[in-house]
């Protein structure tokens, strides 16, 4: 069981790093609905203006993908059966 929690946690990074790929190409969810690679893509005309536009949602995906990498690699290493203590 534990390893199907672990990979499971570990495969959500890449589908919200694939979900706001989609979105930024425009090939996600339609443009009423507000994800960060949309917030990203309608920050491209204002880059120059305000590059903050940009940078809070790149960041924030950054640091849900790394927080959630964190919190599987972690499940892995206390859900190991052949860790010695």
């Amino acid at each position: 069981m534990s390893p199907i929690i672990v990979a499971g946690t570990l495969s959500v990074g890449s589908s919200m790093i694939a979900e706001s790929t989609l979105s930024f190409l425009g090939l996600g969810f339609p443009a009423d609905v507000p994800t960060w690679g949309r917030l990203l893509f309608d920050a491209l005309n204002f880059l120059t203006i305000s590059p903050s536009l940009a940078l809070f949602p790149g960041l924030m995906i950054f640091l849900a993908v790394l927080s959630i990498n964190f919190i599987g690699d972690g499940l892995r290493d206390a859900l190991d059966p052949r860790r010695t203590l």
